[in-house]
């Protein structure tokens, strides 16, 4: 460990280090993150999403199939259906949760197990290089007492003193033997010395590189520690996750089966509602082709009586079309259609229903406009209403020999009453979920003679 090595031997680092280090690290950590979660993660996880897009456009088709149930069904059937839209992609993402917290342990083991072999460098370099300054020590001391036993007296030994001072051949030999064996110590000693501080100087470089690798090691274990716990937890989450979707799935199924009994009679008033409807635009229709036919025959008995001449005012008193050649959808924006106009299976009971309009995906409080200029002949609010909520009806005449009436449905507010003539595209209310509905949308009806038709045929 860092503390354990002694003031001699510790790294003082430049100031670019830490950044080095922190560069380093980063490249390590974003590597083991490419790797966890490489091409093959990256393709599981589009395909999660595109099953999460494609779920949330059924709910939605489902939501709007729903128009007319009980509200208490209606909820309890889609949560059902979430549920059942979730499980699986949770276990899913548990599979990818697991694989990545498996990879994200063996890279913290990884990492741990390179910085165990670092520190132990260090601890080795350290004790080889207090043991290389004590043998340095050491040797510097041999060296002194070498060349203080070789150069006892007045310290100026030479080749000619021994020479001079010798009395006989043999003392020569002998004086310059020893002389000639204390030089040669003395330069194997230096020699010595000068390898030591030399493999000295090399464990220092090596014990800095080493500690600095060790700094390094430990931001990135660190990093990696956390990661795992990530990742540990995330997988904790989705495990209690899936364990409380399928409780809730079996509560869910098993409220719906209760519920489910009481929906037949909710069918029947739907049907009636939707009836009694009928009958008020069709009495209307009646009128409207009553003033006509009452209109066509005042107009033959004025041309047969020869005083219509050629002039003026004519045309009798049909209605007039509104201003503009075709309907336009109630609101502004780019059309979605989440429930088409026809008939449709209730997914609850399979029973069969005729849906009189068309939905039109619209956020709550959006602006909803007359179709066509008209005069308004109803305007309902939901208590009362049954399914259809806050109700605004529009009649815009005879148009072309045909009788046009508009409907427009759960409304949250109104912005028009009854009797009020009205242009194309003057704003008559506001998009909301009023009446037996799942969620804000537009229901948009148009009667033709007493009769719906698609009203995207229209616009």
């Amino acid at each position: 460990m860092l503390s354990s090595a002694s003031p001699n031997h510790r790294v003082r680092r430049p100031a670019h280090t830490a950044l080095r280090v922190a560069m380093s690290t980063a490249l390590t950590v974003l590597v083991g993150f490419v790797v966890i979660t490489g091409p093959a993660a990256a393709d599981e996880m589009d395909d999660l999403q595109d099953q999460q897009d494609q779920n949330a456009a059924e709910r939605e088709q489902l939501a709007s199939a729903l128009e007319g149930t009980d509200a208490e069904l209606a909820a309890t059937y889609l949560a059902l259906a979430d549920t059942n839209y979730r499980l699986p992609i949770a276990e899913a993402e548990l599979v990818t949760a697991n694989a990545e917290l498996a990879a994200a342990e063996r890279h913290r083991d990884s990492v741990q197990s390179r910085l165990e072999i670092a520190e132990g460098q260090q601890a080795d370099l350290i004790a080889e290089i207090a043991d290389g300054e004590a043998e340095i020590l050491e040797t510097e001391g041999a060296m002194g007492e070498v060349a203080r036993s070789a150069y006892r007296g007045n310290g100026s030994v030479s080749a000619l003193a021994v020479v001079l001072d010798a009395t006989s051949t043999e003392d020569f030999a002998s004086q310059y033997s020893v002389m000639n064996s204390a030089l040669r110590t003395q330069n194997q000693t230096l020699t010595d010395l000068e390898n030591l501080t030399a493999i000295n100087r090399n464990r220092q470089v090596r014990l800095d590189a080493v500690q600095v690798r060790i700094s390094e090691l430990k931001v990135e274990a660190d990093a990696a520690v956390a990661a795992a716990e990530v990742a540990r937890q995330t997988a904790a989450d989705l495990v209690a996750e899936i364990a409380r979707l399928k409780a809730d799935q079996e509560a869910q199924a098993a409220s719906l089966e209760t519920l489910k009994a009481e929906q037949a009679d909710r069918q029947a008033e739907l049907e009636a509602e939707n009836q009694q409807i009928a009958t008020e635009i069709n009495a209307l229709a009646a009128e409207q082709a009553a003033e006509r036919a009452r209109q066509q025959a005042a107009l033959a008995a004025q041309q047969n009586s020869g005083s219509g001449g050629g002039g003026g005012g004519g045309g009798g008193g049909a209605a007039a079309p509104p201003p503009g050649s075709t309907f336009i959808p109630p609101i502004s924006r780019s059309l979605h259609v989440t429930s088409s106009y026809g008939y449709r299976v209730y997914p609850i009971t399979g029973g069969w229903f005729m849906h009189n309009g068309v939905d039109l995906r619209s956020s709550c409080g959006e602006a909803q406009m007359a179709s066509a200029s008209g005069r308004v002949i109803a305007v309902r609010g939901a208590a009362g209403n049954g399914t259809h909520g806050n109700q605004v009806m529009i009649d815009h005449g005879v148009i072309n020999g045909n009788s046009w009436v508009t409907v427009y449905n759960h409304m949250s507010r109104f912005n028009t009453y009854v009797g009020q003539q009205v242009g194309q595209g003057q704003v008559i209310g506001y998009t909301g979920a009023t009446g037996n509905v799942t969620g804000c949308h537009v229901h948009f009806e148009i009667w033709r003679n007493g009769s719906t038709v698609d009203p995207m045929n229209y616009f």
